[in-house]
């Protein structure tokens, strides 16, 4: 009976964690995952992230490295982006429309010329990712880390990559 009830933990561990993982709404997640993640930053300078996901997970990296700031890559322009600089990168899964981050002058200057870490959530195809890498060095920056709370599937085969966990590809 013991055992049953260990297997229904695990199970129930498992679709919690890896299967509905969303740090959204998930202090304790956020905070425990950005203070590992934090721990692998390096020499890196400055941190990027996509939003949304990414950003409450690189407040607290940026915070436990001492960083009094870090870039946020957005999926959409901002009225304050005007002077910013943009990147397309893959394409929709729903509409097939190129998918594109854009980056203020501000995040720009914070980046150029410095040692980058990126900091997202899951990694998966790399289609994001490689989003991300384009923006970092159109801004003038030096990719220095990747780094993930998960990598799923085959991402975990990546070299270029550290992240915390793996899951499967479902």
């Amino acid at each position: 009976k013991a055992y049953v009830l260990y297997c229904a933990y695990l199970l129930y561990y498992f679709l919690h964690v890896f299967l509905f993982f969303n740090l959204h709404g998930n202090p304790s997640l956020t905070e425990h995952c950005g203070k590992e993640l934090a721990k692998l930053v390096g020499d890196s300078e400055v941190l990027i992230t996509a939003e949304s996901k990414g950003l409450q997970l690189t407040h607290v990296t940026a915070r436990e490295c001492n960083m009094p700031d870090y870039a946020v890559a957005r999926k959409s322009k901002k009225l304050y982006m005007n002077d910013g600089i943009s990147v397309e990168y893959g394409a929709s899964i729903t509409t097939g429309k190129p998918q594109e981050f854009f980056l203020s002058a501000k995040d720009v200057n914070l980046i150029k010329g410095k040692k980058v870490c990126i900091v997202d959530d899951v990694l998966s195809t790399g289609t994001s990712l490689a989003g991300l890498e384009k923006l970092v060095e159109k801004a003038g920056g030096i990719i220095n880390k990747k780094l993930f709370v998960l990598a799923e599937g085959d991402a975990k085969n990546r070299p270029d990559v550290e992240y915390l966990a793996t899951i499967p590809l479902f």
